[in-house]
């Protein structure tokens, strides 16, 4: 068997899913604590249509969270709202327009959003 020297592990049955950065496992992460979430603090919910084909999507901007825990709250939103969505460069896109179920439901978890736009 040949060895490849760009290899590196992404799973081990032991400690679960591992930090592409540093090696370790994500709950132990050393680069994980390095990084600074992006956000304000404010959480600002809106509605959106521009450029996406006329279709809406709600979004979720201004979150002071991690990459992981942003990537969590995205999944458990997406779920609220029985839709689809995606997370990426620190904002929450959510399929539809769901602001008001988004709003609820950021409100439970603790945080203060604001509704901005139309």
């Amino acid at each position: 068997m040949k060895s490849n020297s760009n290899s590196r592990l992404v799973y081990s049955t032991e400690s679960g899913r591992m930090c592409p950065e540093c090696g370790q496992p994500v709950s132990g992460c050393a680069c994980k604590a390095a990084a600074v979430p992006k956000g304000d603090g404010v959480v600002r919910v809106s509605r959106l249509t521009k450029g996406r084909g006329g279709k809406t999507v709600t979004v979720v901007k201004g979150l002071a969270l991690d990459a992981a825990a942003l990537a969590l709250l995205g999944k458990q939103l997406r779920t609220a709202c029985g839709s689809g969505g995606t997370v990426k460069d620190g904002v929450i896109e959510i399929q539809g327009d769901h602001c008001d179920l988004v709003m609820a439901a950021l409100g439970k978890q603790g945080h203060d959003p604001k509704r901005t736009g139309g």
